[in-house]
């Protein structure tokens, strides 16, 4: 197929840009006739601040050069990743305008909630749920800032408007069955929106479980969970140690549990591949996100290693972990309750070992890059068939 590829860098490098470099990777190896078209976000430093409203809601040049590269390549389904905020839905408009079906992958809340987390104050929050995002401006979700809501607000409204959502859009990719579920509870249609995970390759094959310790991978931040897992430590930390892979602006409480002994072991920002080497030796991962998620990859590096997960029952990582079989749930939010599920893991190796088989089973099943290939092939025939009605 000839496929082209959109997407908005991030300022700050993230999950979304990591995954759209190995779905650009992994049509390419296929065979594929793939042109990339991404624009970065700190084209935005220094640029006035009217203009970056303007360019949120609809970017014009951006448009105009979409439109051409579409004209010149002539692409069968233009696949759009992250627009925010710099090149703004307007390219979704680009691709309709020359006749090309699109796909549109939902990496975050963003059409839902101005944030894009469904997360405020350190609780789940739907009050934009389903209406009109002014709470979100209300509350200055968005980096704290009135203003800057009401730009992403502003963008929102304008295509609920224009129908952008709705009917320009051929087919959604939302990454979970809980995530879908939110989208149509938030108002796109559900005869629109596929599922398809995101996918890890290289297979980077299973541990053996010699470690002896749990492991925790992720941004230190609060709705990440990580004072729930601190608090956890304070009661199981003399039974396994923990290991904890990242930073954020937590760091200094995670250093200070440290520093204090309970059993918590701070490592700092890892390279990939060395978060795959201790994924391979630690017992279980710890996932105590307190908000509902995307797609941790995470979870599905873990799987891939076979490392079961204890992960809050919340959001994505109830539909991506079954409990009992690649990993345990706990109450979010409830450091008892982690403790007890860790505890219990620890009591029944037998069970544990059985979880690490299973997790490994559901890599296989779900989440290689062979099983992803053949879903992207299948939205894209139905994108094609929807932009033909």
């Amino acid at each position: 197929m000839r496929v082209l590829l959109f997407h908005t860098h991030y300022q700050q490098p993230g999950g979304e840009d990591s995954v759209f470099a190995a779905e650009t990777s992994l049509l390419q190896e296929m065979g594929h006739e793939v042109l990339v078209y991404t624009l970065h976000n700190r084209a935005l430093e220094g640029m006035p601040k009217a203009r970056a409203v303007l360019y949120t809601t609809w970017n014009p040049a951006v448009y105009r050069e979409l439109r051409q590269k579409i004209k010149a390549f002539r692409p069968q389904v233009v696949h759009i990743h992250n627009t925010f905020p710099l090149a703004s839905p307007s390219v979704i408009h680009a691709a309709k305008a020359e006749k090309t079906p699109v796909v549109m992958t939902l990496h975050n809340y963003r059409l839902l909630c101005v944030n894009a987390l469904l997360f405020r104050e350190g609780q789940i929050c739907e009050e934009c749920l389903g209406r009109l995002p002014w709470p979100g401006v209300l509350h200055g979700c968005y980096r704290d800032s009135h203003a800057a809501s009401g730009a992403v607000a502003l963008m929102l409204t304008a295509h609920r408007a224009l129908g952008t959502w709705t009917r320009t859009v051929d087919v959604y990719i939302a990454l979970t069955e809980f995530a879908r579920s939110k989208f149509i509870e938030g108002g796109l249609p559900a005869n629109k929106i596929a599922v398809k995970p995101n996918f890890i390759y290289p297979d980077p094959g299973a541990g053996k479980d010699q470690g002896g310790y749990a492991l925790f991978v992720g941004r230190l931040s609060q709705e990440k969970g990580l004072d729930t897992l601190i608090a956890a430590w304070k009661h199981v930390g003399k039974q396994i140690p923990l290991k904890i892979v990242g930073d954020g602006p937590l760091a200094s409480k995670v250093a200070m549990a440290a520093e204090q002994g309970q059993g918590v072991e701070w490592l700092g920002w890892r390279q990939r591949e060395e978060i795959i080497r201790l994924m391979k030796r630690a017992n279980f991962l710890v996932f105590p996100s307190e908000w509902y998620e995307g797609f941790p990859m995470t979870i599905a590096e873990a799987y891939a290693t076979g490392l079961p997960v204890v992960a809050s029952n919340l959001g994505a990582m109830a539909s991506l972990v079954d409990h009992g079989r690649t990993g345990l749930h706990f109450r979010p939010g409830d450091p008892n309750d982690l403790a007890a599920k860790v505890e219990w893991l620890l009591s029944n190796p037998v069970e544990l070992s059985r979880m690490r088989k299973e997790a490994r089973a559901e890599y296989e099943a779900k989440y290689t890059a062979e099983r992803n290939h053949k879903m992207l092939m299948e939205i894209y025939q139905r994108a094609i068939e929807n932009a033909k009605r």
